[in-house]
């Protein structure tokens, strides 16, 4: 599946001289910021539409450290595509992980091991200042996973002959910003066979306008078109086309020891049983546990609606922060069933949220996880009600 650009969007830095504009990536050790994508794709087979897909993808970043004028990156991507059958929402997707430098210019040294970023070594600067009608090339890369399509192990790569200018000061949300039009075109014949049916030629393009902040010094955002087209090895073709917007925000240091008593003492105060509130790697979950729907449904009780209610209020409280809702099931039934149900009552607690106004649908996703991960005994009535429970992650990144 071809994937935003934004998979590669980071610090972007600028001085203004004459002029003329320095380009450079510059890193600060221990900043945190993430990357908000969002896709409008439709995919094609043999010519005609087989489906359209929304897409979300939350890009979480670090910077470990610092060399030469380098970043160490440590990144966390996740994707999201909206469920068709939960409204409004994004379902959690695929995740990943990956470590990799990125000099001055763009141009990263990545272990051959990360499927992600999607994009590589673009944007790509030149030594010198950049004046308005400038333009510029160098060659960048693509990198996708094609494990489930195609059943290929390792990243399939291709290069990308990236075209560049600079347009001037353009004006969005009505502030200026450095506007860079990044265009490529690919045609790439695939160089070895694979076993079974893989893509044999990929060719498309990618138009991109990329919008720098040199108060902030980074990116503010970034819009792209973009239309790829597959011939398989059996003849058949796919065709991936649409846009895709991107926004670079950076992340403020959550206190989530403090986060996590103030939302205690919060519950308390409001009487709100059933609870439980921790930390964790992601940021501070809520654990609404034994959470009632109609039976065998996915249907809220009015009781708790009016928990929800209170949580959003809560939630409201830390407007920046994404949220993530996790279901999860006794152990019963069947294992199918019991990731249905538990996706299906996570969905409607997050839909729940989302028409209260808690977050805005993209800065909510939803997962269910079945009955793995329970936090008491299934072979007791105590334990399995704990273990029925919708968890609300406020994420520190």
């Amino acid at each position: 599946m071809i994937v935003a650009a934004a998979a590669a969007a980071f610090v972007l830095l600028g001085t203004s001289a004459a002029h003329a504009e320095t380009f450079a990536y510059k890193f600060s050790e221990g900043q945190k910021f993430h990357v908000i994508s969002t896709v409008e794709q439709t995919v094609s087979v043999d010519g005609v539409v087989s489906h359209t897909a929304q897409i979300l993808n939350r890009i979480a970043i670090s910077v470990d450290r610092i060399k030469d004028g380098s970043g160490y990156l440590n990144a966390d991507f996740q994707t999201s595509e909206e469920a068709h059958h939960a409204g409004q929402l994004f379902q959690w997707g695929e995740e990943y992980h990956s470590e990799f430098w990125e000099d001055p210019n763009g141009r990263f040294q990545i272990s051959s091991k990360y499927f992600m970023p999607t994009v590589r070594n673009v944007p790509v600067f030149p030594d010198r200042d950049v004046k308005k009608g400038d333009t510029w090339s160098a060659e960048g890369e693509e990198a996708h996973d094609f494990r489930q399509s195609f059943g290929i192990s390792d990243p399939f790569t291709f290069p990308v002959p990236v075209s560049y200018k600079y347009l001037g000061k353009q004006t969005v949300d009505g502030k200026e910003y450095d506007a860079i039009s990044i265009k490529y075109n690919v045609y790439f014949e695939t160089p070895k066979h694979y076993p079974g049916i893989y893509p044999s030629l990929i060719t498309g393009f990618s138009n991109q306008m990329l919008y720098w902040d040199p108060a902030l010094g980074r990116e503010h955002s970034y819009h792209e078109d973009y239309s790829f087209f597959f011939v398989l090895s059996n003849g058949r073709t796919i065709k991936f086309e649409g846009t895709a917007e991107a926004k670079v925000i950076e992340s403020t240091t959550m206190d989530k020891a403090k986060v996590a008593d103030d939302i205690r003492g919060t519950l308390k105060n409001l009487g709100v049983k059933d609870t439980e509130v921790k930390t964790d790697s992601k940021g501070v979950t809520i654990s609404l546990q034994n959470i009632q729907f109609l039976p065998d449904s996915s249907v809220l009780t009015d009781s708790e609606k009016l928990k929800i209610q209170h949580i959003a209020d809560i939630l409201k409280e830390y407007p920046e922060r994404d949220i993530l809702i996790t279901g999860y099931t006794a152990l019963a039934g069947t294992e199918e069933g019991r990731q249905k149900l538990s996706e299906e009552r996570a969905a409607a607690v997050g839909q729940y949220l989302l028409d209260l106004g808690a977050r805005s649908r993209d800065h909510l996703v939803y997962r269910g996880m079945g009955a793995k991960d329970p936090i008491a005994d299934n072979s007791t009535p105590e334990g399995m009600r704990k273990n029925r429970r919708v968890e609300i992650t406020i994420m520190e990144n």
